[in-house]
């Protein structure tokens, strides 16, 4: 798989190593690299075609992984060198540590600081015996801050597979407030969210009807709200929001008696939602349009 992972409880998250060679990871990974493993992919080859035999295999791998390297393949190329070279390696050295790795971004879990220096360094000797290094900017130990995590550290947030986690306010079953450390959809990944609403045009797009626009884009929509809508959901209001107001923007070119008139076309649009409130993926996750009163594109 993608990921090398083992389970943490979340009370038990002090300090994060994140993470391993991002970026520099697959641009390291040779062809050299990745020949090592064919003492260990060929058998696998084999199994699946019993009439390669070992040399023939192995001579075939090694011209496939030669014309890939560089190319589309090159992530899973990674991936697989990172599982033997980090996944295993700290499972077997480390078997007390909990981390999690997807490709070449990993976060491990440390009780203290001075484990978590102590990880840094055993995991930058590894990756150079293995000839990666881990990325100078980006590896940090980041101090999880929380209500009853109270130390002053320069780092107390990362980001990982799209999801920021830092230091939020959160309510108990009591509603009391606190702090929590605690994940939510990261600026970027809305960033990136956005320019992918941008990209639909959704208000040149007249010649579609509204069931038209919802079947064309609600399989996307519902991926984003399945995937960042888990934790602190409310991060994607505005964003989601954005979806509606273009909607006004259709309705205006659509129809000529709304031309110049967004403020009618956003009460109809709203009556539309009333009616049919599981039209889009985003109304059934609860941003209906309200009238005029539905945030800034």
């Amino acid at each position: 798989g993608g990921c090398g992972h083992r389970r943490t409880c979340p009370g038990q998250i002090r300090g994060g190593v994140d993470p391993p060679g991002v970026l520099d990871a697959i641009d390291t990974i040779t062809t050299h690299h990745v020949t090592n493993l064919l003492p260990i992919v060929t058998p696998l080859t084999l199994r699946a075609g019993k009439e390669f035999q070992p040399p023939v295999a192995e001579r075939h791998l090694e011209t496939e992984v030669a014309h890939c390297v560089g190319g589309v393949i090159s992530p899973v190329l990674a991936n697989l060198y990172l599982h033997y070279a980090f996944d295993v390696w700290l499972t077997r050295e480390f078997p007390q540590v909990t981390f999690e790795r997807y490709c070449d971004d990993a976060v491990i879990h440390c009780g203290s600081e001075r484990q978590a220096r102590l990880m840094r360094d055993a995991l930058a000797q590894r990756l150079a015996q293995v000839g990666l290094e881990l990325h100078p900017d980006k590896t940090r130990i980041v101090y999880c801050k929380d209500a009853d995590r109270r130390g002053s550290y320069e780092y107390t947030a990362f980001t990982f597979l799209g999801y920021t986690f830092r230091p939020r306010l959160a309510k108990n079953r009591f509603g009391k407030h606190f702090v929590s450390f605690l994940p939510a959809v990261s600026k970027e990944a809305i960033k990136a969210m956005g320019k992918e609403i941008r990209s639909w045009r959704i208000a040149q797009r007249s010649d579609k009807s509204l069931m038209d626009l919802a079947r064309m884009f609600n399989s996307i929509v519902q991926g984003w709200i399945n995937y960042y809508g888990r934790f602190y959901k409310s991060m994607l209001y505005p964003l989601l929001r954005r979806i509606n107001r273009m909607l006004v923007g259709w309705a205006c070119q659509k129809y000529k008696r709304l031309r110049r008139r967004e403020k009618r076309a956003g009460e109809l649009l709203a009556g539309a939602a009333r009616r049919y409130p599981n039209m889009f993926a985003h109304w059934r996750f609860g941003l209906k349009p309200d009238g005029w009163a539905m945030g800034a594109v």
